[in-house]
């Protein structure tokens, strides 16, 4: 996916995730999505950062890295939020775009993808992006609301939502 495509992912699916933690449609809404959107949207960039230097969709779109983001606020306290930007990054590449990417990179080269993918410059690149993000919502509403009515602790799963 192209950069418009990320970003349109982020700011879509940080709105979707402030709403979902902050239902009340007051200032503190606002709050919420403000502070998604913004560790959101710039991990969802990172990861083409690998454009300018390293391989493309190989560098920094794997797992390793994701790693690394996932455990940055549990080693420093901060950046909440910008995994769920890097992960939704991979997951609009892997499921949005034919090309797909690099997961177990540098052990292995391989790009992953799924056949739902259209070409970056397809005119249906939107709606799939848009297609992704509710699926990413779905999930979300998923972690947020139905395993903890299952009995389910989200928390005690390492997820600070």
């Amino acid at each position: 996916m192209n950069k418009r495509g990320h970003v349109l992912n982020a700011v879509l699916l940080s709105v979707g995730l402030g709403i979902l933690l902050e239902p009340t449609a007051d200032l503190g809404t606002l709050e919420s999505v403000v502070a998604i959107t913004v560790p959101v949207t710039l991990g969802a960039l990172f990861p083409d950062v690998d454009t300018a230097f390293g391989r493309h969709r190989k560098t920094l779109h794997n797992l390793p890295v994701l790693g690394l983001f996932v455990a940055f606020p549990f080693v420093f306290g901060n950046l909440h939020y910008v995994w769920i930007g890097v992960l939704t990054h991979y997951v609009l590449d892997v499921t949005g775009s034919r090309r797909g990417i690099a997961l177990f990179y540098p052990l292995s080269s391989r790009e992953f993808d799924l056949p739902t993918g259209v070409p970056v410059s397809s005119g249906r690149a939107d709606l799939v992006t848009v297609l992704v993000t509710g699926f990413e919502l779905a999930v979300a509403v998923l972690l947020l609301y139905e395993l903890p009515r299952r009995g389910i602790d989200v928390a005690e799963l390492g997820l600070w939502f």
